[in-house]
């Protein structure tokens, strides 16, 4: 148990100092949510320019949608090995050195003469990406408690405009440049904002603990086992997100292929319809502050569950296509409020076990991906649809029994 000095010091360590409190409180929350934006989209820049990169490297599309799923398990590597630090480590040099590496990969998978350089390249940008996932706790841990939610919902509507961004600008940006220059494009920015963040964040003070910088991860098995909370937040994440990931990684396939034959561009517009993620994000973080994360996270799997239908008609009808992405991205968006929320305040290591609630549900939408990458190749939009649908009955399966 700590003295009151040290406790006291602690507190003052995680406060602004007093002459930048006011300025620093109103411009740190949406300097968080734009770097966050930034960050996200690099996970997904390559998603819509699968065609021109095709066609670059001399290969099907379906040969290279490989690389979408690549980008997910080098992020969910990423917040294996670093998120935790934030547990550890001062994050103002991580978020900058994060975003130095992030800039560099990128620049180099614009330089990349084949697809593995380039799945190389988007491997490492995906990993070195994860500061969004370290600034997340630092926001729950400055929200007051009755807001909480609403804050974490900030920075989680600022991920889901810049997956809109990736494959709206992108696809735009793809068409019109090429898609090496929308790499380049996506390095500049995330150098700019990954610094500007580093330097506005407040100085830390962190004592080492016993274990190492990586004593985290290795927490990690055990940390989810003891808390049953944690560990349905990580499962029904993973469902959904899997679900939602197969889908749209996916959807620029179908769109330039030969059900609908739109361009690289116009099949980016249809990313439009993410933007219902971030409208619905604070509404969200407000359901949840007022009704718990539990009866969000269910009314959530209903509107996913009314979604698989509609994308499966939606390979022939393009009306259903646009509201069942509306539909899977407010479902989405609904889920990862609840769960994020419930993952950073069921335990005593928040940055750790958001790394583990994050990381699951990276891995479930990696996975995901990579199959419906292959059911694509093989049996069509159908075959995709089939494995979103099984996603979300394993992610809600599971956790219906109660565990102790």
């Amino acid at each position: 148990m700590p003295s009151t000095a040290t406790a006291g010091q602690q507190q003052q360590q995680h406060a602004w100092p007093a002459e930048r409190a006011r300025p620093a409180q109103r411009l740190f929350l949406p300097l968080v949510a734009l770097c966050t934006a930034v960050t996200a989209a690099n996970i997904y820049v390559a998603a819509p320019l699968l065609p021109l990169i095709a066609h670059d490297f001399g290969s099907a599309p379906s040969a290279v949608a490989w690389i979408a799923s690549v980008a997910q398990f080098g992020y969910a590597a990423g917040l294996l090995f670093f998120a935790p630090l934030g547990d550890r480590v001062n994050r103002r040099p991580l978020v900058a050195a994060l975003s130095l590496v992030t800039t560099a990969a990128l620049v180099a998978g614009a330089a990349a003469a084949g697809t593995a350089a380039l799945a190389a390249a988007v491997f490492v940008a995906s990993a070195a990406t994860v500061v969004p996932q370290l600034l997340v706790p630092l926001v729950a841990e400055r929200a007051p408690a009755r807001h909480r939610a609403r804050h974490v919902a900030a920075v989680i509507a600022g991920l889901f405009t810049g997956i809109v961004a990736a494959r709206v600008l992108g696809g735009l940006a793809g068409q019109a440049f090429g898609w090496r220059p929308v790499f380049v494009g996506a390095a500049g920015l995330t150098a700019v904002l990954g610094l500007l963040t580093a330097a506005a964040l407040p100085s830390e003070r962190r004592r080492p603990r016993e274990g190492g910088l990586f004593a985290g991860l290795r927490a990690m098995p055990g940390l989810v086992r003891r808390s049953p909370d944690l560990w349905r937040a990580c499962v029904r994440q993973a469902g959904m997100y899997g679900a939602w990931s197969a889908l749209w990684t996916s959807l620029a396939l179908l769109l330039t292929g030969g059900s609908y034959g739109l361009s690289t561009a116009t099949a980016g517009l249809f990313g439009l319809f993410g933007l219902a993620a971030s409208v619905v994000a604070p509404l969200a973080g407000g359901l949840v502050d007022r009704f718990g994360a539990a009866k969000v996270v269910r009314a959530a799997y209903l509107l996913a569950a009314v979604s698989v239908p509609l994308f499966w008609l939606g390979g022939r009808v393009m009306a259903a296509l646009f509201v069942a992405a509306v539909v899977i991205h407010t479902a989405l968006v609904a889920s990862h409020v609840a769960n994020q929320t419930l993952a950073l305040t069921t335990t005593g290591a928040p940055a750790t076990a958001n790394s583990a609630y994050v990381v699951a549900g990276f891995a479930g939408g990696a996975t995901a991906s990579a199959l419906a990458g292959l059911a694509f190749a093989h049996f069509g939009w159908t075959g995709v649809v089939a494995i979103a649908g099984l996603w979300l009955t394993a992610g809600w399966g599971t956790t219906a029994v109660k565990r102790a």
